[in-house]
C-alpha cells in the first residue's frame, strides 16, 4: 500500500469522526431543547412509520 494512499484513508477517518461529533453535538443540542417533550416525540415518529407503512397517511 502506497504512502498516498493511506494518508488519504486517514484523512477520510479524520473527516467522518469530525462530522460525528459535529452531529453528536447538534444532537444534544437538541435534546437540550426538547427536554421533557423527547419520548413524545419518539412516540409521535413511530405513529407517523405506522401510519405511513399502513397507506393510511
Amino acid at each position: 500500500m502506497d504512502a498516498d494512499d493511506l494518508l488519504k484513508i486517514v484523512l477520510a477517518l479524520v473527516v467522518v469522526w469530525l462530522l460525528l461529533e459535529i452531529v453528536g453535538e447538534f444532537l444534544n443540542i437538541l435534546a437540550w431543547l426538547l427536554g421533557p417533550f423527547q419520548p413524545l416525540l419518539a412516540l409521535v415518529i413511530v405513529v407517523l412509520i405506522v401510519l405511513w407503512l399502513l397507506d393510511r397517511l
